[in-house]
């Protein structure tokens, strides 16, 4: 149980949750049949186990190296050698269930892990880190669609909306680590920017986000936005503009950090809300 206890808090827990609870909104959102949406809930909690988990081994020696004590693995609570096996267990587990859904739905999900892995494994610390998180998160939306009996990619708006969801995620997701990660050689985009940058394109990229999904599903035509869809968007917007009044106002670390992803948040409710246009 130790191990287990381990593992689990080496999965990053937080965004795990979040994104299953994502994906079972937004297959509920499509209308998928109840067996359809459990094995696609149980499909992205593997995955997000999976890319959690290595993610955390690969850093093993870093988090030891500036003494990360939230970290499970760098305690020693479990060995490297368990996380691997852990990870390759559920990320085998993860695409089987994927191709329980169909053809479409596992290429869509192995390459969303893929480019995940590819973060994980080394593009974090380059210029391109933000690109892992343009492909998966651009990809998520139509993981429902695709698990459908008639599987479709989500429509173009869904993957702006989700791809700018990616942006604020990678841009803010890093902010309360910048000098632990500086001190290990790990230079992603946001490193390069800086916290105050990262938060205001962030904050940007979630407004953007809240556009596409007000428009999207309206074809563009602002009289036919609902009003339950015109206060989602004020809501998101209202936690953009304080994000970047916030950061410009030179207030970094967990606050901001607390602010982008409470932008965040509304904005995949936002997603969610207008899920029953989904299907491109």
């Amino acid at each position: 149980m130790r191990t287990v206890r381990a593992l689990w808090g080496s999965s990053h827990p937080g965004p795990t949750l979040v994104v299953t609870a994502l994906s079972l909104a937004l297959g509920i959102a499509v209308g998928l049949e109840p067996w359809r949406l459990v094995v696609l809930v149980l499909a992205v909690f593997a995955g997000q186990l999976a890319v959690g988990i290595s993610n955390d081994a690969l850093d093993l020696a870093r988090d030891r190296a500036v003494g990360r004590a939230d970290k499970p693995l760098a305690r020693g609570e479990a060995s490297g050698t368990a996380a691997w096996v852990a990870a390759s267990v559920l990320l085998v587990f993860s695409l089987v269930l994927s191709a329980v859904l169909g053809w479409r739905m596992l290429a869509a999900h192995a390459l969303a892990m893929g480019s995940a892995g590819a973060y994980n494994a080394g593009l974090k610390s380059t210029p391109f880190s933000v690109v892992p998180f343009l492909v998966s998160f651009g990809l998520f939306p139509s993981f429902a669609p695709l698990s459908a009996p008639d599987p479709a990619f989500a429509a173009v708006w869904a993957w702006i909306a989700g791809a700018a969801l990616g942006v604020a995620v990678h841009l803010t997701n890093v902010l309360p680590d910048l000098e632990d990660d500086r001190a290990t050689g790990v230079r992603g985009l946001p490193h390069r920017l800086g916290a105050r940058a990262s938060a205001v394109i962030a904050g940007i990229a979630v407004v953007g986000g809240a556009l596409a999904v007000l428009l999207g599903p309206a074809g563009g035509d602002l009289a036919a936005v609902p009003a339950l869809s015109w206060a989602f968007f004020a809501a998101v917007a209202l936690g953009a503009v304080a994000t970047v009044v916030w950061a410009l106002a030179g207030h970094p670390g967990r606050g901001l950090f607390r602010l982008v992803m409470a932008s965040s948040l509304l904005l995949a409710v936002q997603l969610v809300a207008a899920g029953g246009a989904l299907a491109g």
